[in-house]
């Protein structure tokens, strides 16, 4: 049967984020090949990618302030964009050559926000795509924004819009670190993975958590968690896993159903839905 997976490969897998515009082309191809390997062993598989800017995108958008809105200078608006659609090419065409039939879709084209939260966005041609059985590429990119000219839209905030037009039953997020962690584990040895994460138990743990490092401009784990959680709520059934892309094989077997990390889910008295 069917099953629809968006998956993100964030920006501190694919690139060196405190590394101006530096990727790490390696794990691009390992990545890649992962996922060419998942979609021939699981026919049935329908996949939306998307990607974070890391070093690319992010590091635009702090020198401009362009997360903040209101820029001085719209050229910084621009090279933002530029610079993100550089990485996309990339982790795109890295796919194409592995053997999966990517399709770029630059969101900036058709998307809108209104303080700096995303609230219009084409997604039609992402529906056109996954009944050609192909593989659509979204990535983390700028917006014009209603109330303060210009903003960042996260892969998760494009994945919670998208959600809610083409419901997937999954979403992983694969990063550098694997899940959620009472602290961070690349600081911390007493750190200790949380394997499972709702919206109630999620209070406690937001205390403990510990900010990624480098420059990231759409808010770390501690947003992606929470933006996740609420849409667990919003969408009867579904699961999502943050989990390391690091590791070889984890991709892969994320795609088939076996992320590790950490997954969210909702609370059993929200589980039917709202």
């Amino acid at each position: 049967m069917p099953e629809l997976v968006f998956l993100k490969l964030g920006g501190s897998l694919i690139t060196e984020k405190a590394e101006r515009e530096t990727a790490r082309p390696g794990v691009l191809k390992r990545v890649a090949h992962e996922i060419a390997k998942a979609l021939v062993a699981e026919p049935g598989l329908r996949l939306v990618l998307g990607h974070g800017s890391g070093s690319y995108g992010h590091f635009a958008a702090e020198r401009y302030g362009i997360h903040r809105g209101h820029p001085a200078d719209w050229w910084g608006y621009a090279e933002t964009a530029a610079a993100a659609a550089r990485l996309d090419r990339l982790v795109v065409d890295a796919c194409l050559e592995a053997g999966v039939p990517a399709v770029a879709l630059q969101p900036s084209a058709s998307a809108r926000s209104c303080d700096g939260l995303l609230t219009e966005w084409v997604t039609w041609p992402v529906g056109e795509l996954l009944e050609r059985r192909l593989v659509p590429v979204v990535y983390g990119d700028v917006a014009l924004d209603a109330t303060q000219g210009c903003s960042i839209i996260s892969t998760e905030q494009l994945f919670a819009y998208l959600a809610h037009h083409a419901v997937p039953q999954r979403i992983l997020l694969a990063g550098e670190v694997d899940g959620v962690y009472t602290a961070d584990p690349h600081r911390d040895p007493r750190a200790r993975p949380v394997e499972r994460l709702t919206p109630s138990s999620w209070r406690e743990a937001e205390r403990q958590l510990v900010g990624a490092c480098g420059v990231d401009v759409t808010g770390g784990m501690r947003s992606k968690v929470r933006q996740m959680l609420a849409l667990v709520r919003e969408v009867p059934g579904l699961r999502v896993s943050i989990f390391t892309g690091l590791e070889p094989g984890r991709v892969e077997a994320a795609l088939l159903g076996q992320p590790g990390g950490t997954t969210l889910e909702a609370d059993a008295a929200d589980a039917g839905g709202n």
